[in-house]
């Protein structure tokens, strides 16, 4: 084992014992070069006033080397926020912006101890870095049945966990802890689980109430005073679509400090919070309560990068951070929460009337991109296959049943037509 890596993996022995049992054989290996390329290249940046010889990009009259028909569409920006790479962790200011939004957005994070965000290559990436860390071969991952099928490819086919699931409803259509709380005791022989939160959830759009977030939380808990060391993500990919009455505030907030044997990681983004997809930028937070941790989780992620990516897009980071600085940042988000709300509304309102109720039924849904429906006496892939194929509709069939469909990307004026087709699919489909 390198040195370094010996020496995180010590300090975290002797100040945070139940983390470093949650690492996984990867990482307990991984590390951080203090002594490489980058580190070279970053003292050189301070000293060496002359030539600076170091970090592979190329440079003319003063700042990086550059098209001009690339700058030409990018004018607005220095070409020093855009074509130097960024460091591992990510634009320094963004990051800080980052973890001032989180704080205003979650204001149970107030005056708590919390990793600086780092930046990943958007949300799958820190999902994988979780799993780098942390998922060894057998180690359990525990999720809702109704989940997003990325999570068995990160877990499962890339690092050989073994995926528990649980159903996400019980009979009163309300988030099932206690089935969270049976596969999390289950796993007292193993000593370690990890578990996936994602709320609002894909593909149900559903977020649990406040009471129900609480039961989340005390299950969590339960499992941490067994005995069990409990890695737990909040994917909250679709952080801040809350329509109605749920919680409005990631569970990390509500995570951190509980108890020894739980580390709570939020896994977050730009992704679909600023509505920016195709930018790639996300965020992975630890919720260690021990500096030394902290530094050691950082170095340890910073590792992984390091590895796999080496840095993340640097133009991407620096159209983020200039919009969450800019001031209309605020109004123009709400204007687009409210097209969000308003399409979510529309379904709901479709689908609470009597014309369908023969047809299917829906799964809870109050936030979100997504709804699921639940065919009656049909399948989900024949009638998907019938909207393609005669009416050009594009739906996902999910199981047996369940037909996802995400009024995201339907203006509110087509919804009902939207409707009214995928229930004359299921019509003929049941007419063979």
């Amino acid at each position: 084992m390198n040195p370094l890596a010996g020496q995180l993996n010590a300090k975290l022995k002797t100040d945070s014992p139940h983390i470093y049992e949650m690492l996984s054989t990867l990482g307990k290996e991984i590390y951080f070069p203090k002594e490489g390329i980058l580190s070279q290249s970053a003292e050189a940046s301070s000293q060496a006033k002359k030539y600076n010889a170091t970090i592979g990009i190329a440079t003319e009259n003063g700042g990086p080397m550059h098209l001009k028909v690339l700058q030409d569409s990018l004018s607005a920006f220095a070409p020093k926020d855009l074509y130097p790479y960024a460091p591992p962790a990510g634009k320094p200011e963004l990051r800080n912006v980052w973890r001032e939004k989180m704080i205003k957005d979650n204001p149970s994070l107030q005056d708590k101890k919390f990793s600086n965000p780092i930046v990943t290559n958007a949300l799958t990436h820190g999902l994988s870095i979780v799993a780098d860390l942390f998922a060894d071969v057998g180690d359990a991952v525990i999720y809702p049945d109704k989940n997003w099928e990325n999570y068995e490819l990160t877990f499962a086919v890339r690092r050989g966990a073994e995926i528990i699931t649980y159903p996400l409803f019980t009979e009163e259509m309300t988030f099932n802890s206690d089935g969270l709380r049976d596969a999390l005791l289950a796993q007292k022989e193993k000593g370690k689980a990890i578990v996936v939160l994602n709320f609002p959830n894909n593909p149900t759009g559903y977020t649990p109430s406040v009471a129900d977030g609480k039961k989340i939380v005390a299950a969590i808990n339960e499992a941490a005073e067994a005995g069990i060391n409990v890695v737990v993500v909040t994917d909250d990919a679709y952080f801040g679509l809350f329509f109605e009455d749920s919680l409005h505030e990631s569970l990390f907030g509500s995570l951190l400090d509980l108890h020894p044997r739980i580390l709570p990681i939020k896994v977050d983004g730009a992704t679909k919070e600023e509505y920016v997809w195709g930018f790639r930028v996300g965020f992975i937070t630890y919720g260690a309560q021990d500096l030394e941790a902290i530094v050691a989780l950082e170095q340890k992620t910073l590792g992984i990068i390091r590895a796999t990516i080496s840095s993340g897009p640097h133009p991407s980071q620096t159209f983020i951070l200039k919009a969450l600085q800019d001031p209309n940042f605020k109004a123009q988000k709400e204007e687009k929460f409210q097209v969000m709300k308003g399409r979510a509304n529309k379904v709901k309102e479709l689908l609470n009337t009597d014309q369908y109720a023969d047809t299917w039924e829906y799964y809870p849904f109050n936030s979100g991109y997504f709804m699921c429906l639940k065919l009656k006496d049909v399948s989900a892939e024949d009638v998907r296959l019938r909207l393609l194929r005669e009416y050009e509709v594009g739906t996902i069939a999910l199981g047996a049943h369940d037909l996802r469909i995400a009024f995201s990307c339907i203006a509110e004026e087509y919804l009902e037509d939207l409707f009214n087709l995928i229930y004359q699919a299921v019509q003929d489909v049941k007419k063979g």
